[in-house]
């Protein structure tokens, strides 16, 4: 097809942009997507399979997910009458609020961040304005204000923890940012169960607050669930975006089964924590790499004297699939991302990165 045809049938912004990639890790250990590396154990797979049994996949699934919703209010400590809009995964969520703003609209977030804030506004033709964070990956307080006085955006995102730094913006700092924003401030909270720090307490303060949560991070990536709680009449109106019969039988009932049964979870993520923790400190042990603190199941870190992208091959070479950041330039880069997996998975991850790092040849420029 010849580039004038395909001009004339797109967008310039959708032309424009990349397709997002997500890498092959057939065969290697998968430590880039922020996955919980632990299976279900065989007493409640088999629970769980005894009631997919009933299941009724000949008919459309729930439309209002009645019973996957209670159990979301139930693990949330929600009031029973409490509005959820759900998602197929968060990346439905962030689609259905952009799509809801005016055409000329603008959106804001701090960067780095989570991709697809940015994705989206672009595919759907809005004005995106990412905010550079500081050196140490905190919100640039006098420059998010001015942006916000200046672009008076219809919607801010901001992410806590913050994907890929994994930090925790001040809590003090967003609540500046939703006394003066113009409209909605989404609060990207993905990573909640490894930080035990929450904006659903700030609900009923703000009526521009909504909070966007995902089971992916939990354990139930391969479901494909996200949610958005707040203000009921902004919740209304989301609605009427969201396709019908947008979450599936099988999501549903895994869903609400895995919910009523959380205990199993809730033990796999104090070991995520704790796994967090020794990587941690073994990273920081290399005296070639700076590590930076981590809220969420994965952890930021860079390179010194050594190229990011080296020993990203070189891991992928041994066997080991990290997420490779330094493309993105600015402060990220020479910088990767690990995502905490099971014991024996970090600490083949930790061998194989000590020999990366030996193996990598030492680079001269100033800029590193």
């Amino acid at each position: 097809m010849s580039d004038l045809l395909l001009s004339q049938l797109f967008r310039p912004e959708l032309l424009a942009m990349s397709a997002y990639k997500v890498s092959d890790a057939l065969n290697m250990i998968k430590l880039d997507a922020m996955e919980n590396p632990f299976i279900w154990p065989d007493g409640i797979q088999q629970r769980w399979l005894e009631t997919l049994k009933s299941c009724a996949i000949n008919r459309y699934p729930d439309p209002e997910a009645r019973a996957l919703c209670s159990a979301l209010r139930k693990s949330n400590q929600l009031n029973p009458e409490s509005p959820i809009l759900l998602g197929n995964g968060s990346d439905e969520i962030i689609q259905i609020l952009l799509m809801a703003l005016p055409a000329a609209a603008s959106v804001l977030a701090p960067e780095p961040g989570f991709v697809m804030y940015k994705q989206v506004a672009h595919s759907l033709g809005l004005n995106y304005l990412g905010i550079p964070l500081t050196e140490s990956f905190e919100l640039d307080m006098p420059v998010m204000l001015q942006a916000i006085k200046e672009r008076q955006p219809a919607l801010i995102f901001l992410a806590f923890p913050n994907n890929p730094t994994g930090n925790l913006f001040n809590k003090n700092d967003i609540l500046d940012i939703l006394s003066v924003a113009p409209g909605l401030v989404v609060v990207d909270e993905a990573y909640e169960p490894f930080a035990d720090a929450s904006f659903i307490g700030q609900l009923a303060n703000h009526e521009n607050l909504l909070v966007m949560r995902t089971l992916s991070k939990l354990g139930l990536a391969g479901l494909r669930l996200g949610y958005l709680l707040g203000n009921p009449t902004i919740l209304e109106q989301l609605n009427k975006i969201r396709l019908p019969y947008n979450i599936n039988s099988l999501t549903q009932a895994t869903a609400t089964f895995a919910l009523d049964n959380a205990d199993f979870l809730r033990e796999q993520t104090q070991t995520i924590c704790q796994q967090r923790t020794i990587v941690f400190k073994s990273l920081q042990a290399f005296n070639n790499i700076t590590v930076y603190p981590s809220s969420a199941n994965f952890i930021l870190f860079k390179t010194l004297n050594v190229d990011a992208t080296e020993v990203f091959e070189s891991l992928k070479h041994q066997g080991v699939l990290i997420k490779n950041l330094s493309p993105q330039g600015k402060q990220l880069k020479n910088c990767l991302r690990v995502t905490i997996g099971a014991p024996h998975e970090n600490q083949l991850f930790l061998n194989a990165l000590e020999k990366a790092l030996k193996a990598s040849p030492i680079q001269t420029d100033s800029t590193y």
